[in-house]
């Protein structure tokens, strides 16, 4: 299946550049991981957010059709690693949409944001408002700051994830003291895969519905059209001058499986074909790192000769782990390479293909270790999950990762006709069908689950 060519045309339109501050401070990082390690055992988690963390409604609207409250509270995130998020978003801000009537029982879905979805006017409008109408069903719309801030640093977006799983405990909670019931999450896009996130750290059955997500970020930054976006300059510099990346960070992974960092002849042609519709010249991809001989792939991230059959490769486990040094390419000499004085050598050697090969895989281990669903518990009751992918998603590639359905057996997934961005603009009847459905199928399993 071939690349939505609205998906390339629609990202070339938009100038915003991604990790424009680069990895992130190398402490961070350090307890970032650390605390995955902690937050992937849901089993460790369960009294990370008390039965009783405040939750507070400041405003209340009301429209025709609905009550619309305004809330906010504390991320839990805050007191766990004090100082990791930054002062805009301590205070987590959230818009509580319900119909002035319940129809039967009192059924809330919590949206998280996906990229580019800044406020909460658009879940509000295409989402939550017909889902009241349809289904008599309420709605919490979380707020994300770092959506606005539009991912400074890569450690930013392993923030999120951590945030968000702790945010969304504190709102279950919360609702469920207000007797709110069925609950369940859902999303679009980056947003659905936080939804997935926060679903393995909750104990009980719950529907989950993530719409144009998978199972691991790491695709998403590395060969996705999102990559177009990536700022490989600033990464390549600060990982070839600063070696704790190399040295330290590397030995803190966990999760580097084959999906990872084996890329096979597919996604190596999906690449170029993505270069070809972008209208790259070879001096562009020269520029970014990626030397291309006519008609032969640049063969890296474990692909000496650059094209293999599929069935050459095996599809590890979800519990598979594989040694880091044995994955990632040491490239020890780059330091050395670089710690001449001459600006201009330096900042040849920056910009070496090696060097952008290195900091792609470093990507792609540092992607996987903080969000690859296999790193994380399974939810309770995969068959509780509807997952909406579309066949020619440009932004969220498939091949060469674990399939959600590897690692949660029994979840379902239905694919759209269309790409990426015709999904998003004009299926989210479909989404709100899914979610539907979900639903249903909990009130048949767990009738007296309240």
């Amino acid at each position: 299946m071939g690349v939505s060519r609205l998906d390339v045309f629609y990202r070339r339109l938009l100038l915003t550049k991604l990790f424009i501050g680069g990895w992130g401070r190398p402490e961070d990082l350090r307890r970032i991981f650390e605390f995955r390690k902690f937050i992937g055992d849901r089993e460790k988690c369960k009294t990370l957010v008390s039965e009783d963390y405040p939750v507070y409604i400041n405003k209340t609207e009301e429209l025709a059709d609905c009550l619309i409250h305004d809330g906010f509270f504390i991320s839990p995130l805050e007191h766990l690693v004090p100082g990791i998020l930054p002062p805009e978003a301590v205070k987590a801000r959230f818009q509580f949409i319900v119909p002035k009537k319940w129809q039967k029982n009192r059924p809330v879905c919590i949206q998280l944001a996906g990229t580019g979805d800044h406020f909460f006017w658009r879940r509000r409008t295409l989402m939550a408002r017909p889902m009241i109408k349809e289904a008599g069903m309420g709605s919490l719309v979380l707020s994300d700051y770092f959506r606005r801030s539009c991912l400074k640093n890569v450690s930013d977006l392993f923030v999120m994830g951590g945030a968000l799983i702790l945010e969304s405990t504190a709102l279950l909670r919360w609702l469920e003291r207000e007797g709110y019931w069925p609950l369940g999450m859902t999303g679009i896009s980056m947003g659905g895969y936080m939804a997935s996130l926060a679903v393995t750290n909750w104990p009980k059955p719950i529907p989950l519905i993530p719409c144009l997500s998978w199972s691991t970020a790491s695709s998403v930054f590395t060969t996705g059209v999102l990559s177009k976006a990536v700022n490989w300059t600033e990464l390549e510099k600060q990982y070839a001058i600063n070696s704790v990346y190399e040295k330290e960070i590397i030995n803190l992974l966990e999760y580097c499986g084959a999906d990872s960092f084996k890329m096979r002849a597919e996604q190596s042609r999906g690449v170029d074909s993505l270069e070809h519709l972008l209208g790259l010249s070879g001096d562009c991809r020269e520029s970014v790192g990626r030397r291309v001989e006519a008609g032969k792939p640049s063969g890296h991230c474990g692909d000496p000769e650059g094209r293999r059959d599929r069935d050459e490769y095996s599809v590890p486990s979800a519990n598979s782990r594989e040694t880091n040094k044995d994955l990632l390419p040491r490239f020890g000499t780059i330091i050395t390479h670089l710690s001449c004085k001459h600006p201009n050598q330096t900042s040849t050697k920056c910009c070496r293909p090696s060097l952008h090969n290195e900091s792609i895989s470093f990507m792609k281990g540092v992607m996987d270790e903080c969000t690859h669903m296999a790193n994380f518990s399974v939810p309770v009751d995969t068959g509780l999950i509807i997952v909406v992918q579309a066949k020619e998603d440009a932004y969220i590639p498939r091949t060469g990762v674990l399939s959600l359905q590897e690692i949660w057996p029994g979840c379902e997934v239905r694919y759209l006709n269309g790409g990426h961005i015709s999904a998003y603009l004009f299926k989210q009847n479909v989404f709100r069908q899914a979610i539907y459905d979900a639903f249903n199928i909990f009130c048949l399993k767990y009738p007296n689950l309240q």
